[in-house]
């Protein structure tokens, strides 16, 4: 069973179609039993980072996130769930991230002739082998939504990047611990195979 961590931020259903449409059992909860006894956890999300902590810590699930970590449970975050994984975001200064990873989230410059958001398709470089990525050729194309992106502090936790004014850290992976600012559940084949792999593991 795949726990789906329900803190009221949107896109969650679409990730739960997508693991159903693979053949999962896949629950939305905020129950803290029934995250941590799932195989693996998945932090899905779009919105405000420091409105998403707030609600993360005003029901509890900051401590429940860590311990999955802790507990070498596979977990997965997406979008937004990439984000609140790292220090801090300039979306909202001085609202500390969940801390798990290290780095920090700033704006994409709107000064470079590209729209912020980024909303649509960008291919992706591998600079490190992560598991999430096997069988998908490099230059594969998936689907970002998002104003900020990530800056991770160690470079070899960084297995995917693309390029939209600036070099974006695009998914991670250290431990038990994967991450992507794109939408693996709206990337078609591609995205798909990344979910197949996060099942995989």
């Amino acid at each position: 069973m795949i726990a789906i961590i329900d803190y009221d931020a949107g896109n969650i259903k679409s990730v739960e179609k997508a693991l159903i449409s693979l053949g999962e059992t896949a629950v939305i909860t905020r129950d803290k039993d029934r995250i941590l006894n799932a195989d693996k956890v998945i932090l899905p999300g779009v919105g405000a980072f420091g409105d998403a902590m707030g609600k993360i810590r005003g029901y509890g699930l900051e401590e429940v996130i860590k311990k999955v970590v802790a507990d070498r449970t596979p977990f997965l975050g997406i979008c937004l769930g990439l984000q609140l994984l790292f220090e801090s975001s300039e979306e909202t200064p001085g609202v500390a991230g969940l801390g798990i990873l290290k780095g920090k989230i700033v704006k994409i410059p709107d000064n470079m002739g590209f729209k912020v958001p980024q909303i649509g398709w960008n291919s992706l470089k591998f600079p490190n082998e992560g598991r999430l990525f096997k069988g998908i050729p490099e230059d594969a194309y998936v689907y970002f939504v998002h104003s900020y992106y990530l800056q991770a502090e160690e470079p070899e936790i960084v297995m995917a990047t693309t390029e939209y004014a600036v070099p974006v850290h695009a998914s991670v992976e250290k431990g038990n611990v994967f991450a992507c600012q794109f939408h693996p559940e709206k990337s078609s084949d591609v995205g798909l195979q990344i979910l197949k792999n996060f099942i995989a593991l």
